[in-house]
């Protein structure tokens, strides 16, 4: 132990004394003039006592680091110490956790609790008799909830690589924040947006600010030279402009990135009441039809299969939109405590991947559908190049594989989900993440490319004066211009932006992009049950005849029945038998008069 003076003031060091593994509790007594201790790098198991030391001194400075097999801060540990103002400097040592009234009967002016990298509990009471701290330092600590008492008195937080500490304490709690040097930019927002009520309050009191200034400075005279030093930083918190005191905002380190601006996953109100309305109307169309098909007394055809899997991916759209709307609503006003839970857990890799697993297979499965019709009417008289359902299965087997290897990329790796609240990969940072984007957006862009081209030439195709009437040209037409400009709404606006941030050069902000994300992003997994499916006489036809089947519409269903038996019939009068074999020009026609009405149901649902 080294013992030095300084006009009469004390210094203790214990230090680098590795064998040292116990100090008597009597070791420290009444000792008025010790300013500093320090015990450091010892062996030592067992929090000293030091509550008999008796110090007298102004800013006394305690300083225990290095001790690796001290794991816990006791309750009491440093009443009796000293009867003025305390530095505890208890760094890098072995704590797991600080017990209740652990800082009793102090005056902290700062408290260090750096780097104890197994510090993961701290209870609630612990500042529990304490006046103070001013200065709070728990970086680099496992940390995962601040005391509930005790932190009005904090004036400046430092809590940098404390990664487990993902949620603050509300702002009302710390009354008396200057200054706030944090590990996540989100937690940031809870000292940028004060709230309503507290500025309001802060506004309507304006006149006692000036005598709120006023008795603090009168403190000064009543004081000793110390203690008026630390009377004088209760004025640290205020401005004096114009004859008032105004109270200053904390200054807040990291700030919040463009990716994460301050404010709710749904930026604005009306979005929060979109994306319900559309994430119902996306799950209830995509179940309905998922249900009717599968249930359907009808063989599965290729169009049918098609059709479910186009559902299916349609609906995990909307558990997407679900899930976003549901955290929106529980971290409403405080998502910035909520931030850095859901951003890097399961959750948002959850959305994140149903998002873009949902979006590329339906993707894909509307390229396929378009395709299957393009190919039907223009090998429309080849029976054997026909596509069989066992084709269809096998292609879109490769369909979910390769929307399940897109979704699963950002999981390991490649971009991330984790960059922004609606869980999208839009992190760009490396060459691969940029390359993963972009190809994500080129895939689409082609996509849209060749939908648009085959309904073209099926337009051409069925557009035969010997076949139907000129009006019904023109709702095909209308028809499938309805379809392109639903995939064009959705497919464009995100592609744009998406590229131009994909060279980080990002056109519009993520607050804007939601709008995008409730408006466009899901028009097709909203409008595809209706224009593939609901809208078609095919489909209502199943409908009725499985509500039958549970005692409703049994007369809807009595009409489909009798016009079934009626179509039945009449096919086989005027089937196509002996003498009166139609040549293949007629048969052709036929096949295309037959796909022509189909497109005039705006289906994809059902073979002629």
């Amino acid at each position: 132990m080294k013992r030095t003076s300084l006009l009469t003031r004390e210094s203790r060091l214990i230090q680098n004394t590795k064998n040292l593994r116990y100090i008597e509790p009597g070791a420290f007594i009444n000792l008025p003039r010790l300013q500093y201790l320090s015990i450091c790098n010892t062996g030592i198991r067992k929090f000293p006592d030091v509550t008999k030391i008796l110090s007298s001194e102004l800013n006394f400075i305690l300083e225990i680091c290095d001790n690796l097999h001290i794991t816990t801060i006791p309750g009491n540990a440093f009443q009796g110490m000293n009867n003025e103002s305390v530095t505890l400097k208890l760094y890098g040592n072995g704590f797991e956790e600080v017990q209740s009234h652990a800082f009793n009967g102090t005056t902290l002016i700062s408290l260090e609790l750096k780097e104890n990298i197994h510090l993961e509990k701290m209870h609630n009471g612990a500042f529990r008799g304490a006046m103070g701290p001013k200065i709070l330092d728990i970086s680099s600590t496992k940390l995962q909830a601040l005391p509930s008492y005790g932190l009005e008195s904090i004036q400046t937080l430092i809590a940098t690589s404390s990664h487990s500490l993902k949620k603050l304490p509300s702002r009302e709690k710390f009354a008396n924040l200057l200054e706030a040097t944090l590990t996540y930019p989100s937690h940031c927002c809870a000292f940028r947006n004060l709230p309503t009520k507290e500025q309001n309050f802060s506004l309507s009191i304006s006149e006692n600010f000036s005598k709120q200034c006023e008795s603090t400075v009168r403190k000064l005279d009543n004081k000793t030279f110390y203690s008026a030093m630390l009377a004088e930083s209760e004025l640290s918190g205020w401005d004096y402009e114009y004859g008032f005191c105004l109270p200053k905002t904390p200054r807040c380190a990291p700030e919040p990135d463009a990716f994460n601006p301050c404010e709710d996953i749904m930026g604005y109100d009306f979005l929060r009441v979109l994306i319900w309305l559309i994430n119902i109307l996306a799950i209830m169309g995509n179940m309905t039809v998922l249900f009717v098909l599968l249930t359907s007394r009808y063989k599965l055809t290729v169009p049918r299969f098609l059709m479910c899997n186009l559902s299916f991916a349609d609906f995990c759209m909307g558990l997407y939109l679900l899930l976003i709307a549901s955290v929106d609503s529980q971290t409403k006003g405080q998502y910035y405590n909520h931030a850095i839970d859901w951003q890097t857990g399961s959750g948002c890799s959850t959305a994140g991947f149903f998002t873009v697993f949902a979006s590329e297979l339906s993707v894909y499965t509307l390229t396929v559908i378009t395709l299957e019709r393009w190919h039907t009417i223009t090998y429309a008289i080849h029976l054997d190049q026909k596509l069989r359902l066992r084709h269809a299965i096998l292609i879109m087997l490769g369909g979910w594989l390769f929307s399940s290897l897109i979704a699963m990329l950002p999981l390991v790796g490649v971009s991330n989900y984790m960059k922004v609240s609606i869980c999208f990969p839009m992190d760009v940072e490396t060459t691969l993440s940029q390359v993963y984007i972009l190809t994500i957006l080129i895939l689409n862009v082609v996509a849209f490319i060749i939908i648009c081209a085959c309904y073209i030439k099926i337009y051409f195709a069925v557009q035969n004066p010997e076949l139907m009437a000129t009006n019904k040209d023109t709702k095909i037409a209308k028809k499938m211009a309805i379809l392109i400009f639903t995939d064009f709404t959705c497919m464009a606006p995100i592609s744009f932006f998406a590229i131009s941030a994909a060279f980080k050069v990002p056109l519009i902000t993520v607050t804007n992009s939601k709008v995008l994300l409730v408006l466009f992003y899901p028009i097709n997994s909203c409008a595809n049950p209706f224009l593939y499916a609901i809208f078609t006489k095919t489909f209502q036809r199943d409908f009725f005849l499985l509500l039958s089947k549970f005692g409703c519409c049994k007369h809807r269903a009595e009409l489909y029945r009798r016009k079934d038996f009626s179509a039945y019939t009449s096919n086989c009068k005027n089937g196509f038998t002996g003498l009166n074999k139609p040549s293949q020009s007629t048969l052709k026609l036929s096949t295309l008069h037959c796909q022509g009405t189909a497109l005039l149901d705006k289906t994809c649902y059902t073979e002629c």
